[in-house]
């Protein structure tokens, strides 16, 4: 992924999509870039699961800062239970994040050359940690990797803004988002398509 794919891939989703094509002229530049802090980047991913933006932030920011803002699969899976439930997770999470620490702990995932593997083997790769499911890998590509590539069908906030820029009725289903993604050509950006509709709610 570099600029040049984005500048070309804005253009292709503005002259397809009349529609997106006036959030992009509202919202402005793409600014998504990858970054390699994949560890910190699934841990907030599962904190923030079925969490509104703002609650997700909060919680996020009290567990990262109980670490120093350095939190390491050793300190995590050491961790007692209750004092991560302390910090605002759920039952359900404190497993999760021990979970994918002691993963790596063990090196039953690793991180290594991911930016060569396909979405599929990352997704392969990333499910067999608890919690992580196709939501938060999508959540991964998108914004720590920035695959241009992502179409997040189970993501709230994506099928709320797709009702409101579409006039649809009702939230669309999965197979009404892949149909509004073939008849105004987003692919093979739906990354970007999907980043211009989240902002959408926002402006």
């Amino acid at each position: 992924m570099n600029s040049n794919q984005i500048v070309k891939g804005i253009k292709h989703i503005y002259n397809n999509d009349v529609k997106i094509a006036r959030i992009i002229d509202i919202a402005g530049t793409f600014d998504l870039k990858p970054h390699n802090n994949y560890y910190y980047s699934l841990l907030k991913a599962i904190v923030g699961q079925q969490l509104s933006v703002k609650a997700a932030s909060s919680i996020n920011k009290k567990f990262f800062l109980h670490f120093n803002n350095k939190p390491s699969a050793q300190k995590i899976y050491n961790s007692k239970d209750q004092n991560l439930r302390n910090l605002g997770l759920s039952w359900a999470k404190v497993k999760y994040v021990k979970d994918l620490s002691l993963k790596i702990i063990n090196k039953e995932i690793h991180f290594r050359n991911i930016n060569n593997k396909s979405n599929e083997e990352i997704k392969s790769e990333l499910t067999k940690v608890k919690g992580i499911g196709v939501w938060t890998v999508d959540m991964f590509l998108i914004f720590t990797l920035v695959r241009l590539d992502v179409l997040p069908i189970n993501d709230l906030g994506l099928r709320k803004a797709i009702k409101e820029v579409y006039g649809l009725r009702k939230l669309p289903d999965e197979k009404k988002i892949v149909r509004i993604s073939k008849q105004n050509h987003w692919e093979p950006y739906f990354t970007i398509a999907s980043w211009y509709l989240w902002r959408s709610l926002e402006i």
